[in-house]
């Protein structure tokens, strides 16, 4: 099979889809593999590595996007859609609940197309779940930004000039991610409370050494899938209400609740971040679904009230070396799934990775939450 690896064009994406490591466990089983020259610039692989691993390096961009199977980061964009035919398969990042018309470019192409993010979150995928992967990564880069950007320790300081209390850092959302964030905070040497409104993860954010932060909000939050279920008006009122009193007495705020293909629930007001010491932080890792504090603006780091607040955009990407890494083995196990004994595409839509993950097929749009963005995006806006 031949394989490639084009180099990542949208702005600010560092990672490669591939590393050398995966690329000579491919070739030793008969793979070819084209790695587009430059393509592990970001992520500081040379091609040579590329090259000592087995892997061919080109600059013939069509040749690459028509090879038999196509492995991405970032979603292609609807330029690079337009060099996929109906004999390739792509396995990729593609927001599929969120980014209609390059999911739609991609279906018009005919190629068959993976969303790395729409993989079923069951144990037998883990070691293919590479939304968990990069989500490790953005937790304990967040709690690195935070303790950067804050004027104080993390620790607490105990020396002949006196001592200085520790920072506490309060973690908004249990996930992987912010699972992470408790992690990282904690060997940095801060107080750390963690807050989620599943209850069920309480247990965990406790076996980090953290505090939980339990709020009455009147029933457990967990919806399908183990994801957080967005809560009623009156719920979020309550609990804006009540996490402005715990805010009011930390240094670093690290938010990271989202609900997939939905805006990100606001969970710092404005009134939150006033009643913030001077010099605090807040990093929202939320900033590309609208953010989970009111005064985030996506992509940026401002400071409102004496308080920073960071929204950056793609935080895998800096640390693109050990995030290329996870993501590439990642693919590795969904290609492992993918092929057969002979090292042949072998696709079993009756699996349920396979048809989970599966987001084009046949020129078509198969998966039903991408096929409501699509259906979003061609949709003629209404009015006078």
């Amino acid at each position: 099979m031949k394989i490639a690896v084009p180099k990542e064009t949208v702005a600010d994406e560092a990672r490669v889809a591939l590393v050398p490591e995966v690329v000579a466990k491919l070739t030793a089983k008969g793979h070819q593999v084209f790695v587009q020259s430059g393509a592990g610039a970001g992520a500081l692989i040379p091609d040579q590595l590329f090259v000592e691993a087995g892997a061919q390096i080109t600059a013939d961009i069509e040749s690459l996007w028509s090879a038999d199977l196509v492995a991405k980061v970032a979603p292609p964009t609807v330029q690079e859609a337009l060099l996929l035919n109906s004999s390739v398969t792509l396995i990729s990042f593609l927001e599929p609940l969120t980014n209609g018309a390059g999911v739609k470019a991609v279906a018009d192409s005919g190629a068959t197309a993976f969303a790395l993010e729409a993989v079923p979150r069951i144990s037998r995928a883990q070691s293919m779940d590479a939304l968990s992967s990069q989500s490790n990564v953005a937790g304990y880069r967040a709690a690195l930004l935070g303790a950067t950007l804050m004027q104080r320790f993390y620790p607490m300081l105990m020396t002949a000039a006196g001592t200085i209390r520790p920072a506490k850092v309060l973690v908004l959302g249990a996930g992987v991610a912010g699972l992470q964030a408790i992690a990282t905070a904690r060997r940095l040497g801060a107080v750390v409370l963690g807050f989620d409104v599943r209850a069920a993860v309480k247990e965990q954010v406790q076996s980090l050494g953290a505090v939980f932060l339990e709020l009455d909000l009147g029933g457990d939050g967990e919806g399908e899938g183990g994801y957080a279920k967005e809560l009623t008006a009156d719920q979020q009122e309550l609990q804006r209400t009540l996490l402005a009193q715990a805010i009011a007495d930390c240094d670093v705020v690290i938010t990271t609740a989202l609900i997939p293909g939905r805006p990100a629930p606001l969970l710092v007001t404005e009134d939150a971040v006033r009643g913030m010491k001077p010099g605090s932080v807040v990093i929202d890792l939320a900033g590309s679904a609208g953010g989970n504090c009111a005064v985030t603006v996506p992509g940026e780091t401002v400071v409102v009230h004496d308080v920073t607040i960071a929204a950056p955009p793609n935080l895998p990407s800096m640390m693109a070396e050990h995030a290329s890494q996870l993501y590439a083995r990642n693919i590795l196990a969904l290609l492992e799934l993918m092929t057969s004994e002979e090292g042949s595409l072998s696709l079993d839509f009756d699996d349920e990775i396979i048809v989970g993950a599966c987001v084009t097929r046949g020129g078509e749009i198969v998966h039903q939450g991408a096929k409501a963005a699509a259906g979003a995006t061609s949709t003629p806006a209404s009015g006078a």
